[in-house]
């Protein structure tokens, strides 16, 4: 266990779940072993059916809220982080744990000394990516993934935290990237500051999360994209799922998406929120091309 280092930041390690207890055990184990200090580890259980309230009394020391009702990875998230009085926001998937013990620290560290940027994505690894790298490089990114990542709370505050989509799944860490990039925030990949991500298929509906993806897509292209460019990009989007859809057949489920969407399509452009021009080149410049960062 790396010792525990004393640092005037504050930190929340945040785990949204659902019946994924047998995982669960090992994120909080990981999150309150970081060497990382003052730390809290909040765990929202959304209606779980399987074992997960019995861990309650397991971590006697964590903040705990169990939801009756599912209500979404997405609301929990939001509530943790806009409830918190913390500095910093850590993401972690019930199915994920930190691989050392000092990748808060180091994510908070570099945060400290780089005001403009809002976030930090760990280096995520799993049973379909297992490259190790070492440690030392920084990559300016277009976004992170939800599994683990850091938020500076005082930019998800004036930001107002995830937009909610009419999916369950998929987009919310993509918009919520479009935003930071468009109010001049940076996004960081720490190469080396691992998390690994199980990527269990417990709780998972493939054809259920496809369609929502699907869905969720096509309406932050409605949503965020200059009112000029929304036209050609939702067909570009729609023409490049139909064929992922044909080949992983899921055809059905990204019909039911494109479906889902027309649904909500009148009210989404009635609440658009474009992003500039320049914030949408510079998120697909960076999907493209990560750059190294110096100094």
């Amino acid at each position: 266990m790396t010792s525990a280092r004393d640092n005037s930041s504050s930190v929340v390690v945040g785990i949204a779940t659902h019946n994924r207890a047998r995982w669960l055990r090992k994120a909080i184990n990981s999150a309150l072993r970081q060497s990382q200090r003052p730390l809290r580890v909040a765990v929202i259980d959304d209606a779980s059916s399987d074992e997960t309230p019995s861990l309650r009394q397991e971590f006697a020391s964590i903040s705990w809220e169990r939801w009756q009702s599912g209500q979404g990875y997405v609301r929990a998230r939001n509530w943790m982080m806009l409830n918190a009085n913390e500095d910093y926001y850590i993401s972690l998937d019930d199915d994920a744990w930190f691989v050392e013990g000092d990748e808060v620290a180091v994510a908070v560290d570099y945060l400290e000394q780089h005001p403009t940027a809002a976030a930090v994505a760990f280096d995520v690894i799993s049973p379909d990516r297992r490259i190790v790298a070492s440690r030392g490089a920084v990559t300016s990114v277009a976004m992170f993934v939800g599994c683990g990542h850091v938020l500076r709370l005082s930019v998800v505050r004036e930001l107002g935290g995830y937009t909610e989509f009419p999916g369950a799944y998929g987009a919310e860490e993509k918009d919520f990237c479009l935003r930071l990039i468009d109010a001049g925030y940076g996004i960081v990949k720490l190469d080396g500051v691992h998390v690994w991500h199980d990527k269990t298929s417990s709780a998972r509906d493939l054809p259920k999360q496809h369609r929502s993806g699907v869905c969720n897509d096509l309406t932050l292209a409605l949503r965020r994209v200059p009112v000029a460019l929304v036209v050609p990009v939702i067909v570009l989007k729609l023409s490049k799922h139909l064929v992922f859809a044909i080949r992983g057949g899921l055809l059905r489920a990204c019909l039911q998406g494109v479906c889902d969407f027309m649904l909500v399509a009148f009210d989404v452009w009635r609440a658009r929120g474009p992003v500039r021009l320049s914030s949408l080149m510079q998120f697909y410049s960076l999907s493209r091309t990560p750059r190294k960062v110096t100094g």
